[in-house]
């Protein structure tokens, strides 16, 4: 078994998520509200996983543009996880990183105390 495979079992592993559901509608992408700045909508990473495109997705910027808001995942009338396995392709590169790129001691003075609390969660959870 080649290393892409490999990628793509944890992935489907890691996000949960029963990929064979998508009908490709794009409901997920048309309600991003990161849309504009995402190089890879949410469908696609549906669509890739299931073509074993992995590289692709691990170089995407959407991975860190991606407000974790969980609207794609809301809208998708199959029941489909967009943002679990956006969550899981993320994984995987900072585990790849071998190290936070973001220390715990850095972000006091990364954030302004006027920062909704979802946006500091959502920080942890990226870094």
């Amino acid at each position: 078994m080649n290393k892409n495979n490999l990628k793509q079992e944890e992935l489907l592993l890691l996000s949960g998520t029963d990929i064979s559901k998508c009908m490709k509608c794009g409901k997920c992408s048309a309600s991003c509200p990161s849309y504009d700045e995402n190089d890879l909508l949410p469908h696609h990473f549906i669509s890739y996983l299931s073509n074993g495109k992995i590289i692709d997705m691990m170089d995407s910027n959407t991975l860190w543009r991606c407000l974790s808001c969980f609207t794609c995942t809301e809208r998708c009338p199959r029941g489909v996880d967009p943002a679990k396995v956006i969550e899981a392709v993320r994984l995987i590169v900072i585990r790849q990183q071998g190290s936070r790129t973001v220390s715990p001691d850095d972000i006091p003075g990364l954030t302004d105390p006027q920062m909704p609390q979802q946006l500091l969660v959502s920080i942890f959870r990226k870094f």
